[in-house]
């Protein structure tokens, strides 16, 4: 795992600094220890935790097929602009991808930005797998993002949150000064044709103002893009996205392959996303 993440991972148990043992081990001075898998991540799984809700790894190995069609790649690359925008105002700190899943936007991000570092976080050990080696400049943990962040104190110069959970005390924590938060939510819109037509999980049309009753505690508003374009899809790809998601525990695979050998070939739907820029209230101008 990189020096430059390990440096700022705490202990899951009793918050104390990690250091690199043998190249190895994770290693706190109160004794905790937590080994280093091959793949080159760290389950840091704080206690009495379970990964009940973490991504299979069907819906991994579904994700992985989606990305590399490349029908996400606007999204990636505004992605990447938003954050590297939101860096230019850090001058230190890494970027902590918050559910990072497969990895594929925390490597954009570090594309775009050559002096920067970055930590993949998931629940998932079976997407944190795939994170570690998402990029050279990014190590991957295992952990929960409704809990305490292993990590450290005003560590990150950015975090983002792409379609996952979202913990706005934590971010707030572990942000450092000039600091930014880049969330990105699906809209209502999003890929409607697939969800209609296949009983998929649908997007609560009231998710833009739950999102900002749950961060406007600790963060204000910066920067809002909203990002729609044309998607063509195979029968494969369809069911990649289908499955890549929280549906795939609710809709079977042979329901999902007949909805889909029902619709219309190529088929043709739409990317709605909303990206957010945040700002943590602390680091506010006041008034004069």
């Amino acid at each position: 795992m990189l020096a430059d993440v390990v440096e700022v991972l705490e202990c899951p148990h009793c918050a104390s600094a990690l250091s690199l043992v043998d190249g190895r081990v994770l290693a706190c001075a109160n004794g905790h220890a937590y080994d280093i898998a091959r793949e080159g991540y760290a389950n840091l799984i704080g206690p009495g935790k379970r990964a009940s809700t973490a991504d299979t790894p069907e819906m991994v190995a579904a994700r992985r097929e989606f990305l590399a069609r490349d029908h996400f790649a606007p999204l990636v690359a505004a992605v990447a602009e938003a954050a590297s925008e939101a860096l230019a105002l850090a001058p230190s700190g890494l970027v902590l991808d918050a559910g990072a899943g497969t990895g594929t936007f925390l490597a954009a991000v570090l594309d775009a930005n050559p002096s920067r570092t970055g930590l993949a976080l998931d629940i998932s050990k079976h997407a944190v797998r795939v994170a570690a080696r998402c990029h050279p400049r990014a190590g991957a943990i295992v952990a929960d993002t409704w809990g305490r962040l292993p990590v450290r104190s005003s560590a990150a110069a950015l975090v983002m949150c792409v379609f996952a959970p979202r913990n706005a005390e934590e971010f707030a924590r572990v942000l450092a000064p000039g600091g930014s938060l880049v969330v990105v939510t699906p809209q209502p819109d999003h890929l409607r044709e697939l969800v209609e037509a296949l009983g998929l999980i649908t997007v609560d049309p009231r998710k833009p103002e739950r999102l900002a009753t749950t961060l406007s505690g600790a963060f204000t508003t910066s920067a809002t893009v909203d990002i729609a374009y044309s998607i063509v899809l195979d029968a494969s790809d369809a069911l990649a996205a289908a499955l890549m998601g929280p549906s795939a525990a609710h809709v079977s695979e042979p329901d999902l392959r007949g909805g889909i050998a029902s619709l219309p070939s190529p088929i043709r739907t739409q990317a709605a996303i909303t990206i957010t820029t945040y700002q943590p209230r602390a680091n506010e101008t006041p008034e004069l």
